[in-house]
C-alpha cells in the first residue's frame, strides 16, 4: 500500500487530468513528493468528456459515412441505422480502459504521488483547504482545466441545452440539432451528428465558421459540411432561445434580418471557461484576466512567487498535448531552475477532427507578417496530390509561409484526409529550422498523403502540374 505524504509536500496540484498527470510524473523523476487534488473524476476533460469521447464518436461516424461512400463505387449497399445504445457502451469502454490504463494504474505505482479528493482553495499563497484539512506547500500548479461556457441568452436557461459534455452522453439520436458557435467542438460535434443521421445547423455570429484558422482552411471545411448536408448559417446574433412541445427555437438576427431556427436539441458550443472561481486565486494574489484564465509568463509562473500555472485555465491552446507540455515546463522552473525551458507554442501542432482533418502548426500569413517577417506563400490543393486520386479523398488545402530571404519554414496550414498525421512531419520541420528546399528536396513515399508537404513546398518555386509522378 502507498504511504501517505504529510500534509506538506513538496508540490501540491489542482487537477489531475493530462496537464496535471504529466507534470506530477516530471516531478516524481526529480524526487519530489507530490500530491494531486480532484473534485471529480479521476483524468480530467480529455480522457472523460472531451478528445477521447468525441474523437471515438467521430470516428465511429466515418465508419457510417465511409460505408456509405462504398456502397456508392459497388462495396455493397448500406443500410442506414445506427445501433446508439451499442455506440454508447462502446464510447464508455474505451473511456474506462484508458482511464484505468493511463491514470488509475499510474497512480497506484509511481511512488511519492498521492490523490486527494476534494475541492480546493487557497487561503494564502503556501496553504490550501481541502475538505476540513489544511495543505502547506512552497510549490503550487494551478492545473483544474476548464468547462464549456454558456453565453447569456435570453430563454436558455429555460430549455433543456446540451454542451460538449451532455451531447457525448446522449442515449438517442435526435432528428435535428441546433448548435450555437461556428468554431472547433461545432465543427466537430455537427459533422458527427450528421454523418449519424441527424439535420444538423450551426449559427456562427461571425462571417466564417473556425474563425481562428487561416480562411483557405475554414473556407475548404465549409464547403464540405454544406456538401454533406450540414445548413451553416453565418452572421448569426442569436436573440433568444425558447422551447415549445418538445422542440427549441431559437430567434437570431442574420445580417440585419430576423429569422428563427428550430431543432429538437439545441447544443451550445462557443468556448471554454476557466474553473477558477471559488478556489481563492484572489487570496493567494494570482492574477486573472477579464475571463478569470490564469495569466502566466513563458515558463508557467503566475503572479504570484511559488505558483505555477498550466493546461486549458491559462487560456492559451486549450489541447491536450500543450497542457501536458506546459505542466512539463512548469516542473522544470520548479526544480532546476535556470534550466532554459520555456514553452515554445510555435512549433506545436494542433488538429481539428472534422473529415477531412485540419492540421495546424506555426505562424499564420497574418501573423508571420505581424512578427516582422517578409513572406512567402503557396496555396496548394490537395487534389494534386496523387493519393487523393487513389482515396477519392480530393477535399482541401495545403497552405505554407515562409521566410523570403532565408527560405525558412515558418507555418504550415492544411485541411485534407489524414491532416492530423500529416502536420506532425510539418511540426518537425518548423522545430529543426527546416526550409522549403529542404522540404521540396525530400523523398516521401509515393504514393501517400505526405507527399502534399513536398509538393506544396515545391510549389514555390515551379509548376507542380508540369511534373510527372515521382518526379523530383
Amino acid at each position: 500500500m502507498k504511504k501517505r505524504l504529510n500534509n506538506k509536500p513538496d508540490l501540491i496540484i489542482l487537477g489531475s487530468g493530462s496537464t496535471a498527470f504529466a507534470a506530477a510524473l516530471h516531478a516524481t523523476s526529480y524526487g519530489a513528493r507530490v500530491a494531486m487534488i480532484e473534485k471529480s473524476v479521476l483524468g480530467g476533460t480529455c480522457i472523460n468528456w472531451g478528445c477521447i469521447p468525441s474523437k471515438t464518436m467521430i470516428h465511429a461516424a466515418l465508419f457510417s459515412h465511409e460505408a456509405r461512400l462504398g456502397a456508392a463505387i459497388g462495396l455493397g449497399d448500406w443500410r442506414d441505422q445506427v445501433d446508439v445504445e451499442r455506440l454508447a457502451l462502446h464510447r464508455e469502454q474505451v473511456v474506462l480502459n484508458l482511464r484505468q490504463e493511463r491514470y488509475l494504474d499510474v497512480l497506484q505505482n509511481v511512488a511519492g504521488l498521492e490523490l486527494i479528493k476534494g475541492t480546493a482553495r487557497f487561503l494564502d499563497s503556501r496553504t490550501i483547504e481541502v475538505v476540513d484539512r489544511r495543505y502547506h506547500a512552497e510549490r503550487f500548479l494551478v492545473a483544474v482545466g476548464g468547462f464549456p461556457r454558456i453565453p447569456a441568452i435570453p430563454g436558455l436557461n429555460e430549455v433543456g441545452f446540451l454542451t460538449s459534455r451532455s451531447a457525448l452522453l446522449l442515449k438517442s439520436l435526435p432528428a435535428s440539432l441546433l448548435i450555437i458557435g461556428g468554431g472547433v467542438i461545432a465543427v466537430e460535434l455537427g459533422q458527427m451528428f450528421n454523418r449519424l443521421g441527424c439535420k444538423v445547423t450551426i449559427l456562427e455570429h461571425g462571417p466564417r465558421i473556425l474563425p481562428s484558422v487561416e480562411p483557405e482552411l475554414s473556407e475548404a471545411l465549409q464547403e464540405v459540411l454544406v456538401d454533406e448536408g450540414v445548413r451553416i448559417v453565418l452572421n448569426s446574433s442569436i436573440c433568444s432561445v425558447a422551447g415549445s412541445a418538445g422542440m427549441t427555437t431559437v430567434s437570431a438576427d442574420v445580417a440585419g434580418v430576423s429569422h428563427e431556427f428550430t431543432g429538437e436539441k439545441l447544443l451550445i458550443a462557443v468556448g471554454t471557461a476557466p474553473a477558477t472561481a471559488g478556489i481563492g486565486l484572489d487570496l493567494a494574489e494570482v492574477d486573472v484576466d477579464r475571463k478569470g484564465f490564469v495569466i502566466t509568463d513563458s515558463h508557467m509562473r503566475t503572479s504570484t512567487p511559488g505558483i505555477w500555472g498550466a493546461g486549458d485555465v491559462t487560456g492559451g491552446m486549450m489541447i491536450a498535448t500543450v497542457g501536458a507540455r506546459e505542466g512539463v515546463v512548469a516542473v522544470d522552473d520548479m526544480f532546476n531552475a535556470g534550466c532554459g525551458c520555456p514553452m515554445d507554442y510555435l512549433t506545436a501542432p494542433m488538429a481539428i477532427f472534422t473529415d477531412p482533418e485540419l492540421g495546424l502548426v506555426g505562424h499564420t500569413e497574418q501573423g508571420a507578417r505581424q512578427a516582422g517577417f517578409d513572406t512567402l506563400v503557396n496555396v496548394m490543393p490537395v487534389s494534386a496530390i496523387p493519393k487523393s486520386r487513389v482515396t477519392g479523398h480530393r477535399a482541401g488545402v495545403i497552405k505554407m509561409v515562409a521566410d523570403r530571404p532565408s527560405g525558412r519554414l515558418l507555418g504550415v496550414h492544411l485541411i485534407c484526409h489524414r491532416g492530423a498525421e500529416l502536420i506532425n512531419e510539418a511540426a518537425l520541420a518548423l522545430r529543426l529550422r527546416a526550409t522549403i528546399d529542404d522540404l521540396a528536396s525530400t523523398l516521401p513515399v509515393y504514393p501517400s498523403m505526405s507527399e502534399g508537404l513536398r509538393l506544396c513546398a515545391q510549389g514555390f518555386s515551379r509548376d507542380i502540374t508540369r511534373l510527372s509522378c515521382c518526379a523530383e
